[in-house]
């Protein structure tokens, strides 16, 4: 599986980076043919809210492609909800293979 983490108009650290990653590399566990992870790291200046950090989450699998997207005042938040959305978005593409 290939990882590819992008941080949006500002440098993350390596804490976080690797934060995502550790995250992200657990998704394996749930479906082994996952071909690549994109994760977006975003800070979102528009909003007046608290909550201004966007954490956008794309796995390709074969035959479709997950998307999740989170909004959060911590990125480590953010990744948590996107990677346990994309954990149940797995688990019915899996289910849905072995129905068919």
């Amino acid at each position: 599986m290939n990882i590819k983490i992008q941080a949006v108009q500002f440098t993350a650290d390596q804490k976080l980076l690797e934060y995502v990653e550790k995250k992200v590399s657990k998704l394996e566990q749930f479906f082994d043919r996952i071909t690549s992870v994109e994760v977006y790291l975003k800070l979102d200046s528009q909003s007046s809210q608290i909550k201004d950090k966007v954490v956008s989450l794309k796995c390709n699998v074969p035959g479709t492609q997950l998307f999740a997207e989170d909004t959060n005042k911590l990125f480590e938040e953010g990744v948590e909800n996107t990677v346990n959305s994309i954990r149940r978005q797995l688990k019915k593409h899996k289910e849905k293979m072995r129905a068919s």
